[in-house]
């Protein structure tokens, strides 16, 4: 009994490389991606807080937002700190509990092209965070604080400096200076827009 010899015709070897060369870019592309959003929780604030210590931020629910005639942004808040507010903090003279988190991220404004009269944001400039941890920063107020300049060029966050505006130490206390204004309001300053 004579055994066959079976071919796979060239063309199916060519095009099945090329297929699984694609998608070894395509899986190279996106674990680059994944790992350029990802980079930006391995920034801390020296001797200060970690942009891990935010992660999700992003889906947090909408505080106030706030605008100058520099940048525009969106106040957030984590569940914890959304409850409190709710619950009439601070203008009920109690203190956030410890866990509240915020985030202010900051964008250049820019005109909206189709409605001119309206300003929107454009490039992201930075995100600010503050949490409360009465034990962990019991010599600020009990609140932490970092902020986190973004540069557009290389996708990237790092920690800001006394070179900023407002200056930032580096520290989790950098905001405190500007905060103590609002010490009745244990260090916010933000109102919860009624809804």
């Amino acid at each position: 009994m004579a055994v066959r010899s079976k071919r796979i015709p060239a063309v199916v070897i060519v095009v099945v490389s090329l297929a699984v060369s694609v998608l070894a870019v395509l899986g190279g592309a996106a674990i680059y991606a994944q790992d350029t959003g990802q980079a930006k929780y391995t920034v801390r604030v020296p001797n200060g807080l970690a942009f891990s210590e935010f992660r999700e931020y992003e889906g947090w629910q909408t505080v106030s937002i706030s605008h100058n005639e520099k940048v525009m942004a969106v106040i957030l808040g984590n569940p914890v700190m959304i409850k409190a507010y709710q619950s009439g903090i601070p203008g009920n003279g109690k203190p956030f509990p410890d866990g509240s988190k915020m985030a202010k991220v900051h964008w250049n404004p820019k005109k909206l092209e189709t409605l001119p009269t309206a300003t929107v944001p454009a490039s992201l400039h930075d995100v600010d965070f503050m949490v409360k941890d009465s034990k962990r920063f019991a010599d600020s107020g009990g609140w932490g604080w970092g902020a986190f300049k973004y540069d557009a060029a290389s996708d990237t966050f790092t920690p800001a400096t006394t070179a900023d505006q407002p200056p930032q130490g580096n520290d989790a206390k950098c905001g405190l200076a500007c905060h103590t204004i609002v010490k009745t309001r244990d260090y916010v300053f933000t109102d919860y827009g009624k809804r």
